[in-house]
């Protein structure tokens, strides 16, 4: 029985220790990618000049501006799109992940509801680590 409690003292030692290490190593891990921080884009879509499109104009932009969303999502550029779910003058955001805001505000105009005028932008340069849920 003494045998057992030494045995089995040494064998939780050994796992605790293993379990310090590990621990350790995702700490170490998780500290150098939160201190890399990297500039992403982020856009508040706003309420357009011209949302007076009848009801099927209307639908057909929203289709096309879903597209949009999915194709620059695919491309890489896209990490974050979503509305807002009130009738505010803010209807979403977009976090872009581009060199420039040139580059962003050329991908932004190829949206049906921004040429269209229903949505307009204000882009804004926001800084993160690259974790978590991009």
């Amino acid at each position: 029985m003494k045998y057992f409690i030494i045995l089995l003292g040494c064998l939780l030692v050994v796992q605790f220790s293993s379990f310090a290490q590990n621990k350790s190593k995702a700490a170490k891990a998780n500290a150098k990618l939160e201190n890399t921080i990297k500039q992403y884009w982020f856009v508040m879509l706003v309420k357009g000049e011209n949302r007076t499109h009848d009801s099927a104009t209307a639908a057909k932009i929203q289709a096309g501006h879903m597209a949009s969303i999915n194709k620059l999502y695919y491309a890489g550029k896209l990490k974050v799109a979503g509305p807002f779910g009130d009738d505010g003058n803010w209807r979403g955001i977009f976090i872009f992940d581009c060199a420039t805001k040139e580059e962003v505000e050329k991908l932004l105009n190829t949206d049906p509801a921004i040429a269209a005028g229903r949505l307009a932008y204000q882009i804004h340069p926001w800084y993160t680590a690259p974790i978590g849920s991009f």
